[in-house]
């Protein structure tokens, strides 16, 4: 085992010396596995990294959550809460959040704003979405469509209300004087991302109750259904169709259902097919290199054949120059790689800041990089190494 290390020693001790010494040659043939490298771990990552940001928003917009639309038919528009609560006693669901949205105007310092959204939810939404950033979120009692109370977000403040300080003022919102009792923190999802609000005055959420009552709606035609933890959102949906299809007695386009969780599914196998093909045309460089690695060991051998024969001469055994010239080969790949993954951590990093992302290294990544330039080292090396061990020292010494 101590001769076996010794050699090893020796032979990485030897690779070097003669890296060092062709070191425009050394760079050439390392620049192709650099290039694979860099490639490989630059667009992984970015793929990766991008890919996980959409995942991680379509997750915030749907997880664990079905959006319902039940347009209905000519004999049944929408649904009764006697429907919507039949709904929630199926096993399964945590809750059920009507929705309904309203233009309506607001009157504040004697102007009147036309474009405020009014958007009426139920006290369940707030249980699953994490929106108020001041202030509180409306009580059960104060669902009941007469009790006006509202959360209003910020560009609502700045445009209508003009004030900083505003829970626990009143304000007239589409012909009713409501009680401000919280304010709505930005959103950093794709919705709020792609949703147009130049125009707008701002955005009102109140009991979802008082816009029916606002818009004369007596059915629910839109709602949330969030799942228990721990619940399967495929068997929840299964059992919201047969639920819907008995409301409606099966009629068709009474009603449609998404379920986002099955959408991110299907994103995530698109992410894996999408992260091999990008890893496949890149190792196309790694492949490349290699061929160059091969290259330039068969020359070295080639140039160095009066060596290998007078070593061989002197009772080298042929293992020990395989191992010398194959290290070699492995030592270059190496250095190509360690120097392709720190490029490709910054073609990564660069990438990101363009797509104003946040970083993330793939250590997958950078563990199939390592993996490779090893491989490519092993690989293309052995043919060489293997020429190097078997030349005939007589024939050897010959050679001019």
């Amino acid at each position: 085992m101590r001769k076996f290390i010794g050699m090893i020693k020796e032979s990485i001790k030897m690779s070097v010396q003669n890296i060092k010494s062709n070191k425009m040659r050394s760079f050439l043939t390392m620049l192709g596995i650099m290039i694979g490298v860099a490639s490989v771990i630059g667009l992984i990552t970015i793929v990766q990294t991008a890919s996980d940001y959409v995942m991680g928003q379509f997750s915030e917009l749907g997880a664990g959550t079905i959006t319902v639309m039940t347009p209905g038919t000519a004999l049944k528009n929408g649904l009764t809460e006697k429907d919507v609560e039949n709904l929630r006693n199926i096993e399964g669901v945590d809750g059920i959040a009507p929705s309904v949205s309203a233009t309506v105007s607001a009157v504040s310092g004697g102007e009147i704003y036309d474009n405020v959204t009014m958007d009426g939810v139920d006290v369940s939404f707030f249980a699953h979405n994490d929106i108020i950033e001041e202030g509180r979120s409306f009580r059960e009692f104060e669902a009941d469509g007469y009790t006006q109370v509202c959360i209003v977000d910020r560009t609502f403040i700045s445009k209508v209300l003009k004030s900083g300080d505003v829970i626990g003022q009143t304000v007239h919102i589409g012909g009713y004087d409501y009680l401000i009792i919280g304010i709505q923190g930005e959103s950093t999802n794709l919705s709020a991302a792609y949703s147009d609000t130049s125009n707008s005055d701002g955005n009102v959420i109140v009991p979802y109750r008082n816009v029916m009552r606002m818009t004369f709606a007596s059915n629910i035609t839109n709602f949330n259904v969030y799942v228990k933890d721990g619940t399967s959102t495929s068997d929840v949906e299964t059992s919201l169709r047969q639920e819907l299809d008995r409301i409606y007695n099966e009629a068709d386009n009474a009603f449609s259902v998404i379920n986002l969780e099955a959408l991110v599914n299907v994103m995530g196998s698109v992410q894996s097919m999408l992260t091999s093909m990008l890893g496949g045309i890149a190792s196309i460089a790694l492949l490349v290199g290699g061929i160059g690695i091969m290259n330039m060991m068969l020359t070295s051998v080639s140039e160095r054949t009066r060596e290998i024969g007078l070593r061989k001469a002197l009772g080298a055994q042929p293992s020990r120059i395989q191992v010398q010239f194959l290290m070699e080969s492995i030592i270059l790949s190496l250095m190509g790689g360690f120097i392709g993954i720190i490029l490709g951590l910054i073609i990564a990093y660069v990438g990101s800041n363009l797509m104003d992302v946040a970083f993330k290294i793939s250590w997958g990544a950078v563990a199939l990089g390592v993996g490779f330039s090893a491989a490519v080292g092993i690989i293309f090396g052995w043919m060489p190494a293997r020429r190097a061990s078997e030349l005939n020292p007589i024939d050897a010494l010959r050679s001019e």
